[in-house]
């Protein structure tokens, strides 16, 4: 019997103890996930701020913030809002009930069990993704997720599967911008093609996305990755 699914899921784990933070990253990395890593509390929100993550490992006891104001914070400032797991040696009721009431999505004790973290993050992942609205609307664009198609201003546009994947994650984190290696990890997990690819499917989008229109949506981040713009600003 297979006791995981292949499923690569992008994971922040912020822990100060470098010895479980190890013995993590090790295990995740060894099932093809990508896990980032942070030590404290304020570098761990910036990373869950800047990025989308499918599930986020939040230790409650941190060296800088506690860790019930780092969930806090994610949860009212994430433009998409990522389940978090709390890892705590704290097992009494009131704290986990502190920690729900902070947003966390479900609750583990040291020490803990690797294979049900796993187990415990594919299932946070697959709720956050049945929970999330079949409809994203940014300005002019909208997609259907479950119908799989996408129009500006009423007009369909015709896409690629991997081209509506693209335009899926950047309608997510509108009006964030999407970094190239986020891009590359979603759309093709740890066997990604050459470097030319991801170029090829950014020119196909523009074509089909911006070239009947007046302006164009899909601005380039200098030394980042890629936004959607509805505002049609000339220096972004």
């Amino acid at each position: 019997m297979q006791l995981f699914e292949d499923s690569s899921l992008k994971v922040l784990l912020i822990e100060d103890n470098t010895t479980i933070a190890t013995q993590i990253v090790e295990f995740l990395g060894a099932h093809q996930w990508q896990v980032d890593y942070a030590q404290n509390g304020q570098q761990g929100a910036a990373l869950a701020l800047a990025e989308i993550f499918d599930v986020i490992l939040l230790d409650l006891n941190l060296p800088d913030i506690d860790g019930l104001q780092v969930c806090q914070m994610i949860k009212q400032q994430a433009q998409v809002t990522p389940p978090i797991l709390m890892l705590t040696a704290r097992d009494s009721f009131e704290d986990k009930s502190a920690g729900f009431h902070q947003g966390a999505d479900d609750y583990l004790t040291k020490p803990v069990d690797l294979r049900e973290l796993v187990l415990r993050c594919q299932a946070l992942a697959r709720r956050s993704n049945l929970h999330q609205s079949q409809i994203i609307q940014v300005g002019p664009l909208q997609l259907d997720l479950s119908a799989q198609t996408a129009q500006r201003d009423g007009q369909s546009l015709t896409l690629t599967s991997i081209g509506f994947q693209l335009l899926t994650l950047l309608a997510q984190s509108y009006p964030q911008p999407v970094s190239r290696t986020l891009i590359t990890h979603k759309l093709w997990g740890e066997s990604p093609p050459d470097s030319d690819s991801l170029k090829s499917h950014i020119y196909s989008l523009r074509q089909a996305l911006d070239k009947p229109f007046p302006h164009a949506m899909l601005k380039t981040v200098m030394n980042l990755g890629y936004r959607l713009d509805i505002n049609n600003d000339p220096h972004s």
